[in-house]
């Protein structure tokens, strides 16, 4: 996740990143608070009116700050049942990650409360192991390993989840620096996934480096799903822990995460956590239907059909196209991200010098017209390499994020987007 202005492809969701759209939950004679205007494709009294909260179409991606992505029926249903029930945390923690491991193709899981609750109690496992004098010392980790090493292109702004347990970041750029950075007071070395293209040393040999100096790696992979694959991939590529967000691809809930890999670390990283007291993790609660509710989401994201899935979104892109094809000097692109939201988004484009709108002016009409609408800056989602030549300051444009659109949303967008692009009669 990172410094976001400067490193907007972290889980790609900050600061030009996703909305999630309200979720249609009907409050039965519920009404609209006081001055708030009925947005079209959301219900007049939908469960955010009573509190005067305007609901968004989501065209940007499953970012936190938004509410991530929207939970299918699956999910919901076995969240409601977990919630009429009283259980042993502790067993079902256990049980349930035995299960999700067995699904998943891995050794050990454990649900965290989002990946940056995999983050902060993967390190508090590689920190303390299972010693419980350890655990209920942190962050007090004077005597213990308590260094983290990443390379610094990899730097975006969640290492506070890493430094809570009270370690120190080491940062480092070549191969050289890291085998010099390490020492017996390194407990972890932490890897970006998103940040591979940026950083020198690959995932491979980050992983190889470890096993030399037998330092375990961390590699979080927050958002990188679609494809199914990768939930497994980096685990077998020989990272000892690897974090996934629960409420991104894998549409599970919001405040749920995955913390996947070595036995004896996620056994560790459980001890570090909820609903135990005294240790690190206790305020990283992860509830009964939480942990029900993502492990449906798993089950269910393992069995659907993803290319099906590719095709649908391909004619949602269709759809917007199609409306934005009238008009002159715009330009639209189908692209899929190369590492995480690795779906079909759709790329616009436009010189000002001709259609006479900067990005920024067409993002704020969409996001105060009805209904509210939020999109994607130009080339989210794109590497771009270090010794790539400056870009045409005239060049302008929008990314649309369908993964994430609803039902009958794509035509409102295209709408939209239609009616503030499109010249308008006196317009040059």
């Amino acid at each position: 996740m990172r410094d976001w202005f400067r490193f907007l492809n972290r889980r790609q969701f900050l600061g030009k990143t996703a909305v999630v759209s309200a979720v249609a939950h009907l409050l039965p004679g519920a009404r609209p608070a006081s001055g708030l205007r009925a947005a079209a494709g959301f219900p007049q009294n939908h469960i955010y009116a009573k509190l005067g909260v305007r609901p968004v179409i989501n065209g940007l991606a499953t970012a936190t700050r938004v509410g991530g992505s929207l939970m299918p029926p699956e999910v919901v249903a076995a969240m409601e049942e977990a919630g009429k029930y009283f259980v042993s945390l502790p067993e079902l923690h256990e049980k349930a990650g035995r299960r999700l491991a067995q699904l998943i193709g891995v050794e050990a899981a454990l649900v965290t409360t989002g990946a940056a609750g995999s983050m902060t109690l993967g390190t508090a496992a590689c920190v303390t192991g299972a010693d419980p004098q350890k655990i209920s010392r942190l962050p007090d980790t004077s005597g213990m390993k308590n260094e983290i090493i990443m390379q610094k292109s990899h730097r975006s702004g969640y290492e506070q989840q890493m430094l809570l347990v009270g370690t120190k970041i080491i940062e480092i750029e070549t191969r050289e620096q890291l085998e010099s950075a390490i020492t017996p007071r390194t407990a972890m070395l932490f890897f970006l996934n998103i940040g591979d293209p940026n950083g020198q040393i690959k995932r491979a040999e980050w992983v190889a480096i470890g096993k030399k100096h037998a330092i375990p790696t961390f590699n979080d992979a927050a958002a990188d799903l679609p494809p199914k694959s990768r939930l497994s991939e980096y685990v077998k590529m020989g990272f000892d822990l690897v974090g996934f967000s629960g409420g991104k691809g894998l549409h599970g809930p919001q405040c749920s995460g995955l913390l996947l890999g070595r036995k004896d670390l996620v056994d560790a990283a459980r001890i570090n956590a909820s609903p135990w007291g005294g240790t690190i993790g206790r305020g990283m609660k992860v509830g009964k239907e939480e942990i029900m509710g993502l492990l449906a989401a798993v089950e269910r994201y393992l069995k659907i059909d993803h290319e099906a899935e590719r095709r649908e979104l391909e004619g949602r892109i269709r759809e917007i196209t199609q409306v934005l094809s009238s008009i002159k000097g715009l330009k639209t692109e189908i692209y899929v991200p190369e590492i995480a939201n690795h779906v079909p988004h759709l790329a616009i484009e436009w010189n000002r010098t001709q259609l006479k709108m900067t990005s920024q002016d067409v993002s704020e009409q969409l996001l105060k017209g009805e209904p509210s609408i939020e999109l994607a800056g130009r080339n989210w989602g794109r590497h771009k390499p270090k010794n790539a030549e400056p870009e045409n300051p005239e060049l302008q444009g929008l990314t649309v994020c369908v993964w994430t659109l609803r039902p009958g949303e794509p035509k409102i967008v295209a709408r939209r987007l239609h009616e503030i692009l499109a010249p308008k009669p006196g317009r040059t």
